[in-house]
């Protein structure tokens, strides 16, 4: 009987260390059969064997293909766009921007004509506005294109959190809202140990020092790989999402989603809670905000949208 259940399918575009990393969490997690795309087809194919080589040890039985045919990528559930350039020292977000532009850009349309109802899952930087490119080529459903920052930076202070505190990360919650960037704003009165409010467990200033190596988390790693930029906590977050949808969980997560009204933000993408399950963004969750963190928000915003003028200005430079 089983074997006429459909069997979840998720596309994972980019076969670099994130994208391949996000493939094999994906899989040895059980959630879904796994489809790895990249331009070298060599690489893609390869990894996946690899991958697949694997699982009599890791003891799951999911399917995972590669190569550059997407072909194979047909009625997919989820897309995961990790495809572009990584970020090297010295290197900023925006950097990236006219680079990874054409590539998300040229990878998202060809997914979307194998995989017309899919949710798609964008990892690759600048990320807020890679979200915000990836809606406008595919025109899908604002609630079918979201972008993975909120449950990265969140884990990364959750982490912080459990270092400073010698406690365990599965008791702490983290909320991390507002764009990939500088200008996050970790929100320490909704974080907590075990319920207990982070306020109540730490003085002002180490709180002030976890929200700012937060906000530098990627950088850190990249000054210290000096060759390539984070992958195993991206891929782990890329993972959790793709959960959330495939298997309908409505787990309440930051993601970076659309917003239309919602924070008093219109037609921008940007990271807040909401509510994933198999429709993709099924509720923006509003919570209330002191004036300085609206203000933090605010900020953010506007470098995100930023970054949005100077995707249009090139877009509009190109035709």
């Amino acid at each position: 009987m089983s074997k006429n259940l459909k069997q979840p399918k998720v596309t994972v575009v980019g076969a670099g260390n994130v994208g391949a990393t996000t493939a094999q969490r994906i899989a040895e997690q059980n959630i879904a059969n796994v489809v790895l795309v990249d331009v070298a087809a060599g690489i893609a194919t390869g990894k996946a064997l690899d991958l697949s080589e694997a699982a009599p040890v890791e003891l799951h039985d999911r399917s995972i293909i590669g190569g550059a045919d997407y072909n194979a990528t047909k009625d997919s559930d989820v897309v995961v766009i990790t495809a572009g350039i990584a970020r090297k020292p010295g290197m900023s977000r925006d950097d990236l921007l006219k680079t990874n532009a054409n590539i998300v850009g040229s990878v998202a349309k060809e997914a979307l004509k194998y995989s017309p109802d899919a949710t798609f899952i964008v990892v690759s930087n600048p990320l807020d506005v890679m979200t915000y490119l990836t809606k406008q080529v595919t025109g899908l459903p604002a609630n079918r294109v979201i972008g993975m920052a909120g449950v990265l930076d969140s884990a990364r202070m959750r982490f912080f959190i459990a270092e400073a505190l010698n406690v365990s990360v599965q008791d702490v919650t983290a909320f991390v809202l507002g764009g990939h960037g500088d200008s996050m704003v970790p929100l320490a009165r909704y974080s907590s140990v075990a319920g207990i409010p982070l306020t109540d467990l730490l003085p002002a200033e180490k709180i002030e020092a976890i929200n700012k190596r937060t906000r530098e988390g990627g950088i850190e790693i990249v000054n210290h790989l000096q060759t390539g930029s984070a992958f195993y906590a991206p891929a782990s977050s890329s993972a959790e999402m793709v959960e959330a949808i495939v298997r309908d969980r409505k787990r309440v997560l930051p993601c970076c989603a659309y917003l239309n009204g919602e924070y008093g933000l219109k037609d921008i993408y940007v990271g807040v809670p909401v509510k994933l399950g198999a429709g993709g963004v099924e509720q923006i969750m509003e919570i209330k905000l002191t004036e300085s963190e609206k203000a933090e928000l605010q900020k953010s915003a506007d470098d995100v949208k930023a970054n949005m003028d100077k995707l249009n200005q090139l877009m509009s430079a190109s035709v």
